[in-house]
């Protein structure tokens, strides 16, 4: 067995090498760090922006971001902090966590059972940090 690497080992090997020249700060780097600098919009901040305020007649923020959760699970839950974002938009805007766990298990008839088994994986640790117990 050899020690030689993929080239995809070796761009990221490289890109890391980059990283640190520009700012050694991004050395030790984390997404989940980032998610911290970005609040929880609150549920009448989003109704406005994303639900009812753009459309008197037109589905809620809830269920945008359901379907939002819909359309990351077909993506194949790829985007970790959009998702765990996302979920925690949902949970602030009222969905409880048997509607975001449906919604995820719904897409895996479309997505497949690893898209949706990732899914389930990024939103439990979401609602596992909430400070509720409400299902």
């Amino acid at each position: 067995m050899s020690d030689a690497k993929t080239p995809f080992e070796l761009m990221m090997a490289q890109a890391q090498e980059m990283a640190k020249a520009f700012n050694p700060a991004l050395e030790t780097f984390s997404p989940k760090g980032f998610e911290k600098l970005w609040p929880t919009m609150p549920k009448d901040a989003m109704e406005l922006w994303f639900g009812k305020g753009i459309s008197k007649e037109g589905l809620d923020a809830k269920t945008r971001l359901l379907l939002t959760l819909a359309g990351l699970t077909m993506q194949g839950a790829q985007a970790d902090t959009p998702f765990r974002m996302t979920v925690r938009h949902a949970r602030e805007a009222g969905a409880t966590k048997d509607e975001i766990a449906e919604t995820i298990a719904q897409m895996s008839m479309f997505a497949g059972i690893p898209a949706m088994t990732r899914a389930m994986e990024l939103a439990r640790e979401v609602m596992d940090e909430g400070k509720d117990d409400e299902t």
